[in-house]
């Protein structure tokens, strides 16, 4: 039986339709870009390169056909920057809302840029969107949402309150998003992203996320720190899963928008958990990291202890199935790291 997502991927393709990705030079960005080109779709993109790369683009033009390389085309420019919304959003379909600062300690650190992108960069992007009259927009909420509620797993009408300012950011663009619901008859969705990780998540400075940056470690022979006593859980969600649920949110019926839906896999990996699956993964192909021990620091301010999502809402609503465990995540991830981390090995 075709599944939902099989089902939308074979009628954009008789269907090409054009998106605008904010945020398009990042992690997640980058691969909605590959996946929509693959569909022969038409794609603007915006990105200002604080966080974002080139040679996250230059891999994707490596990965498509010279034609469908021909249908992207990019705007530098910054969300904070209403004129370069407006440009980037003008007579598109759909808009994939990825661009943002991410990073609970940089939010810590820097609350106030954090703030400007995160909140008037989402209202210039609401606002720009809104008066283009795009057919629906999609964007990247989070599970630091849940904030300090204890109950496991999350479920999206239950949370708690915000534990950084990364965090309060990502609790008012879903008010926002509602309000604009409400107010204009705007349609939108947001994906409340737990634990994202696969090929080009950038595995350098000080915000990098835990599996891009454990292996990096492991293959630069690093030491590896596990921030308490490592049985700090997450629900780790491969970037195959988070494309198909930007996708499967863009087209949804109406009476799936303004809504938030978790995007993760359902289970629960304590961090101890996933430095044996790493160090296990990468000592295939080199023997001597099967030694490698971790060593424990302190907790982190700002985190949450367990993390685990519901995805249940996901499923009937969207006719969300994730295509990848973290078993086979990782397998995908580590495969891909070990292709563009370990030339020097």
């Amino acid at each position: 039986m075709t599944n939902q997502y099989e089902k939308i991927k074979d009628e954009l393709q008789k269907s090409p339709k054009k998106w605008l990705i904010t945020g398009v030079a990042g992690f997640i960005g980058s691969n909605l870009l590959e996946t929509l080109l693959k569909l022969d779709q038409t794609i603007v993109g915006l990105d200002s390169f604080v966080t974002g790369h080139q040679h996250n683009l230059d891999e994707v033009e490596n990965e498509v056909s010279k034609e469908q390389w021909q249908r992207f085309t990019l705007i530098k420019g910054d969300i904070r920057n209403l004129d370069d919304c407006k440009k980037a959003v003008k007579n598109t379909d759909y808009v994939l809302h990825q661009a943002a600062l991410g990073s609970v300690p940089r939010s810590i650190e820097d609350p106030i840029t954090t703030n400007e992108s995160n909140l008037t960069g989402f209202l210039n992007m609401l606002v720009a969107a809104r008066d283009a009259n795009v057919s629906s927009f999609t964007y990247a909420a989070s599970s630091s949402t849940y904030g300090d509620h204890p109950a496991l797993p999350k479920i999206e009408e239950n949370i708690g309150k915000p534990l950084s300012p990364y965090a309060v950011t990502k609790v008012v663009n879903e008010l926002y998003a509602d309000v604009f619901a409400k107010t204009y008859g705007f349609k939108c969705i947001g994906l409340r992203y737990f634990n994202i990780f696969g090929k080009r998540q950038d595995p350098n400075g000080a915000y990098a996320a835990v599996v891009p940056k454990w292996v990096s470690a492991f293959l630069d022979n690093e030491t590896i720190y596990i921030n308490g006593d490592g049985e700090t859980s997450r629900d780790f969600c491969y970037i195959e899963n988070t494309i198909q649920m930007n996708i499967l949110s863009a087209i949804a019926e109406d009476d799936a928008k303004n809504e938030v839906y978790n995007v993760a896999v359902g289970g629960r990996t304590t961090l101890n958990n996933l430095f044996s699956a790493i160090k296990d993964g990468l000592s295939k192909k080199y023997p001597k990291l099967a030694t490698v021990e971790s060593v424990y620091r302190d907790f982190r301010a700002g985190d949450v202890r367990h993390s685990q999502a519901d995805i249940s809402k996901a499923a009937s609503k969207l006719g969300y199935v994730p295509s990848h465990n973290i078993s086979e995540g990782l397998e995908e991830a580590l495969t891909w790291y070990q292709s563009h981390l370990a030339k020097g090995k």
